[in-house]
């Protein structure tokens, strides 16, 4: 596993002490193998970028968005280019989306998990276990 770059790392931790609301809200969702089975980490550095949560057994990485991503697209289409050359899977939602209707985002990530699994991707690895 490559080293991580360590100022990336120590933004990566400050950003888990400060979750947004809707961070804060899917988080419970995601954490502990609760969804699927699958573990999802908080705050991934896959530099030069740190994603909100990525599946990295899955390749799935979940972005949530505020408002200010609305004017940064060429930015939000590079990085997902990026994440994209890396094997990863960008599923995008909005705070608003997470906030008023996390029963569809977890639908969402439902199938995006299902599909990730029916793609014949490597079984994910035993808990406690990092990539």
């Amino acid at each position: 596993m490559p080293k991580v770059n360590e100022p990336s790392k120590a933004h990566a931790r400050s950003m888990r002490a400060e979750q947004t609301p809707a961070e804060a809200k899917l988080w419970p969702l995601l954490r502990a193998h609760r969804f699927s089975g699958i573990k999802f980490t908080r705050q991934v550095v896959v530099a030069p970028y740190i994603l909100d949560f990525a599946a990295r057994s899955r390749k799935i990485a979940i972005e949530v968005d505020g408002d200010t991503h609305a004017r940064r697209l060429q930015y939000d289409a590079a990085r997902n280019a990026y994440l994209e050359s890396r094997g990863y899977r960008v599923i995008r939602f909005t705070n608003a989306d997470v906030l008023d209707n996390i029963e569809g985002v977890a639908t969402m990530i439902e199938a995006a998990l299902a599909l990730a699994m029916s793609a014949s991707l490597p079984a994910p690895l035993p808990r406690g276990e990092r990539e």
